[in-house]
């Protein structure tokens, strides 16, 4: 059975971007960007909503770039080579292979897919992460937190959700980056 990980780069006061929407500050160095890639090596299918869907459809070109680092150029095939689900009312087409487009986030659609396949699945961006939290189907948290506190922005956490979490794993970079992995204790 596959889990369902919630993985986002974070401010250490807890946003995914700032309150101007965006998330510059969150760049990752080669060596954050390595351990990103390792802990993604797992995921065979991403969940996103539109927006975070629109910014990371750039991974599907990024390759035909030839001045990227090697671990640009990693995850970019790791990307590529995933499922990728885009929940969204409004795009008609995707923008990228190995893609589908679906009306609604079902959670039911969600715990059969878990139940079906080998590789995990990753659920990307707060606001459908917060759809996935508020049904109970989320198995693990992979947090990047990053040395900057922007003040406000989009939350990581939705109001109103409670979980006991177990720390899987703790990791500091050199560039003042911490990784944790929490599990969800059922």
């Amino acid at each position: 059975m596959a889990r369902l990980i919630y993985s986002m780069l974070m401010s250490l006061d807890g946003y995914t971007e700032d309150p101007h929407g965006r998330f510059d500050w969150a760049a990752p160095d080669e060596e954050v960007h390595s351990y990103a890639n390792e802990l993604a090596s797992s995921v065979g299918t991403y969940l996103y909503g539109r927006r975070m869907y629109e910014t990371m459809v750039y991974w599907e070109t990024v390759n035909i770039v030839s001045n990227e680092p090697r671990v640009v150029l990693d995850w970019a095939r790791q990307w590529q080579a995933a499922e990728k689900i885009v929940y969204s009312r409004t795009l008609a087409e995707p923008r990228s292979a190995r893609t589908r487009i679906e009306r609604e986030f079902n959670p039911d659609v969600v715990r059969r897919l878990k139940a079906s396949t080998k590789h995990d699945i990753a659920v990307n961006g707060p606001e459908l992460a917060g759809h996935a939290l508020r049904a109970g189907i989320v198995d693990e948290f992979h947090l990047l937190l990053f040395p900057v506190v922007v003040g406000g922005g989009k939350r990581f956490f939705p109001e109103g959700v409670r979980l006991d979490l177990e720390l899987l794993e703790e990791r500091r970079f050199g560039s003042g980056v911490a990784a944790v992995r929490y599990a969800v204790r059922r």
